[in-house]
């Protein structure tokens, strides 16, 4: 037996208190400067209507509490749900709702709504005459029904949905299908009192294949029963009155959508067997077309289990995929299927086939486009124009075509073809507005020969979004509008024909409203929406782009953000936290492209760096970290040589400006920022503390490829070994603070990545510091953790980055 005074001899007793001081800390409140950012008031979300007359706005609340976050919640297959709600978890909704006439800019609250209402989801009806909503009520998720000339709601039905997967609900022409809790279902199985046996997994062998880690598997047959109940569904037909017509019987559907003409669903459901190594979107299902009496009509797959997969970011699953209705049609189905067995490794000139099948479904699919990629997107217009997007990740290329689906003999003209990464050669996404089905098509002018471009404008001088008019005879463009500084404009819809325009328009210090643009005139702007600075205290923070140029002349971008009122010469260089996530290239020219606009509303948020402005720190907030792998050659290849490139330019351009200070500067991020962070404070000495949030540290425990790696480890025993940060743990000198959530349900960043990094850097004789946010998941919700997570930096920052001491020459990087 150990004595208890033993326990309190010598360098064992800061071992022992620090820990139990740690845990005895519960939730902390940061400064009110701080504080107050977690409390601003939040822009309404808002929806257009398909007649593009009014706009529903949903308005929300503060931040759930963490008894709330904390509710129980059931993690199976990847799913996360809400047992008591038999719906995914959530805890963000809408308190209230307001419609905005697009023509008058008069609002009207909508009336009706219970007390302290949950808004969780609304779709607009094809009429635009209604707006279907499910809210959270205190037994399930209730349909309610929202008639936008009265703008008062009303719940529709006494019954619950099942919104365990998808939102339960979907228009129908003037009715609405749902998936409906089944009458009689009974209680949950129970878990049971004692284990039947061992959980035993095995592999009969087989060829390469690139299994991801994911989170919240099945582990026991327990757990598949409860996922069998947790999704069985009745599936049902909705008048507007309420009254509620039972389409088959209940079954583990995952997903269903009715076709343009309503006359057929096209049906998702769940299949047995299940598996303990992937999530559901692996598991085997069965898709057909069912009619409304729920016979089946038409099995599109049946696909198996997919534990086993090719290997490489461009494989796929064999037979139909991407399997949905033409929206431009009354009953046609469409879906992908790959020509060369899934794999990428195969040569083969073809990858991928289109098919078309009508209804009744009595003749073979059609073949309408073959592709050199992989099917990406397709979007439908009439029967002579449909755009369809291939892609191949590997080399980033990009292509849209353009099909005439009622003549499949007419060969496809090529559009656009680009690397994904080129954001100054983006001719912008075509622009789409709902049929009378309800459903996206692509949006043509008056006369049918063009259609409308909206994008990002990515240039030289940062973003400068645009409306083009591309002529479907000789696929010219004509510019119709383009940002214009100092203001930051994007397109949200194209309206009277091309006439007009509906914007959402920002500056430095105005938050984004709506305006409605007249786009044959220089001026021609009404303002609709006149949403107030939501941190009106720091309203002056001063906000430049910053381009220089890393050590081997790749052109670099970062946004500098310094405190109301700081003037660098006069005051002199402030400390500063600098905020990144790496991005992968296949080109150092996509690579140097800027990125963002200077004109954009300065959001002081509480999620990113941004906030410590309210605390005196300069800022610099995503700067680039690009990871550079041309031709062959694949990024990781020389991950660390470049993000200490990148890093040391971004440190040597702030500190040339006389913004910040070299000896009093930080590095942070958040996920893959996270690992980014860890790995600075490794391989350099840039910076006195780092912030990572929600990282992983040890690539052996990703095995199967992380972010953008495809590689398995034992592909890259080297590269995997080199990029981990847990490698060098001995030789990170400065301090670090680990923070997060005990509930990470991203794949790769399992909360053991930051609990055993801490652990090696605490035996390593370290600075560091270990927040576990109970509940939390890969971003932290709760209010009270948020507030935790800004007085952990706060705190942090200020001990070792704000009071620091100049360090010794010989000690900074030469």
């Amino acid at each position: 037996m150990i004595r208890s005074q033993n326990l309190l001899a010598g360098p064992l007793l800061a071992g022992l208190l620090v820990p139990l001081t740690a845990l005895a800390e519960g939730y902390q409140t940061p400064p009110p400067e701080l504080a107050a950012l977690v409390d601003a008031p939040r822009t309404p979300l808002q929806s257009l209507s398909p007649r593009n007359d009014t706009v529903l706005q949903t308005h929300r609340p503060g931040l759930p509490g963490i008894a709330d976050v904390a509710q129980p919640e059931l993690k199976l297959a990847g799913l996360r749900l809400n047992p008591k709600m038999r719906a995914a978890s959530r805890f963000d909704f809408g308190n209230a709702l307001s419609l905005l006439d697009v023509a008058s800019g008069k609002s009207r609250a909508v009336t009706g709504l219970p007390a302290k209402p949950r808004i969780a989801d609304s779709a607009w009806s094809p009429d635009g005459k209604q707006v279907a909503l499910s809210l959270w009520g205190e037994r399930g998720v209730e349909l309610w029904l929202l008639d936008a000339a009265s703008a008062r709601a009303r719940r529709l039905g006494d019954f619950h949905l099942n919104a365990a997967s998808g939102r339960g609900f979907a228009w129908m022409g003037r009715q609405l299908l749902v998936k409906r809790l089944p009458a009689g279902q009974g209680p949950a199985p129970e878990k049971p009192a004692a284990p039947a046996g061992p959980n035993i997994q095995q592999s009969a062998g087989g060829a390469l294949s690139q299994t991801r880690t994911y989170p919240d598997l099945l582990k026991t047959p327990y757990d598949a029963d409860l996922l069998d109940y947790e999704l069985n569904s009745q599936l049902a037909l909705v008048d507007i009155s309420g009254k509620a017509k039972l389409i088959g019987k209940p079954d583990r559907y995952l997903s269903v959508q009715a076709s343009p003409d309503r006359q057929y669903l096209l049906a998702t459901r769940l299949l047995r067997p299940y598996s303990t190594l992937v999530p559901i979107s692996r598991f085997p299902r069965l898709v057909e077309v069912i009619d409304l009496q729920g016979r089946s009509v038409r099995q599109v797959a049946k696909r198996p289990l997919q534990e086993r997969m090719p290997s490489g970011n461009d494989a796929v699953a064999t037979g139909p995929r991407e399997i949905g209705w033409r929206a431009d049609a009354p009953a046609t189905l469409f879906w992908a299927e790959a020509q060369d067995g899934g794999d990428p490794s195969v040569d083969a000139k073809v990858r991928d086939a289109l098919f078309l099948q009508p209804a009744p479904f009595k003749q073979a699919p059609f073949k309408l486009q073959e592709l050199a990629s992989r099917f990406s997107d397709v979007q439908w217009g009439r029967d002579d124009l449909a755009l369809i997007s291939e892609y191949w990740w590997k080399t980033r290329d990009l292509k849209v075509w353009r099909v005439r689906p009622a003549e499949p003999g007419q060969p496809p003209a090529l559009l656009s073809q680009r690397s994904s990464e080129d954001r100054y050669a983006d001719p912008g996404s075509p622009a789409v507005i709902s049929n009378a089905d309800g459903l996206p098509v692509l949006q043509t002018s008056p006369d049918g020969g063009s259609l409308y471009l909206l994008g990002d404008g990515a240039s030289p001088e940062g973003d400068r979004p645009f409306i083009d008019r591309l002529s479907l005879a000789d696929n010219k463009t004509t510019r119709l509008w383009r940002s214009q500084a100092p203001w930051y404009e994007t397109p949200l819809a194209v309206l009277n024909g091309g006439e007009r325009a509906l914007l959402s328009r920002e500056q430095v210090d105005a938050p984004p409203n709506l305006y409605l643009k007249a786009l044959d005139q220089d001026g021609g702007l009404r303002q609709l929406t006149f949403f107030p600075h939501p941190t009106p205290q720091l309203k002056n923070v001063q906000k430049r782009q910053l381009r220089y140029k890393r050590a081997d002349g790749i052109d670099l971008t970062a946004t500098l953000y310094l405190p109301p009122g700081h003037d660098a010469k006069r005051d002199g260089p402030l400390p500063m936290l600098m905020w990144a996530y790496p991005t992968e290239f296949k080109s150092a020219d996509a690579a140097s492209q800027v990125t963002d606009s200077p004109y954009r509303f300065n959001r002081v948020g509480y999620w990113g760096p941004e906030a410590l402005l309210a605390r005196g720190y300069a800022v610099l907030d995503n700067p680039s970290m690009p990871i550079v792998g041309a031709g062959k050659q694949e990024p990781n290849d020389s991950y660390l040589p470049q993000l200490k490139m990148d890093a040391q330019a971004a440190v040597d351009e702030v500190v040339r400006l006389g913004v910040a200070d070299r000896d009093r500067i930080a590095i942070g991020g958040h996920s893959y920022g996270a690992f980014m962070t860890a790995n600075l404070l490794a391989h350099t000495r840039l910076f006195r503390a780092g912030i990572a949030r929600s990282g992983a540290y040890n690539r052996t425990l990703t095995p199967f490829g992380f972010q953008s790696e495809e590689r398995d480890f034992w592909q890259a025993k080297d590269i995997y070994q080199t990029m981990s940060p847990f490698n060098y743990a001995e030789q990170i000198k400065d301090a670090l603070l680990l923070i997060h959530g005990e509930a990470d349900n991203n794949p790769g960043t399992f909360p053991i990545q930051s609990e055993r990094m801490y652990q090696a850097l605490q035996g390593l004789g370290a600075t560091v510091r270990l927040a576990m946010l109970p509940a939390e998941s890969h971003g932290y919700r709760a209010r009270e953790s948020i507030l935790h997570m800004l007085w952990e930096e706060d705190r942090w920052l200020d001990q070792y980055v704000k009071h620091a001491k100049p360090r010794a020459q010989e000690a900074r990087p030469q």
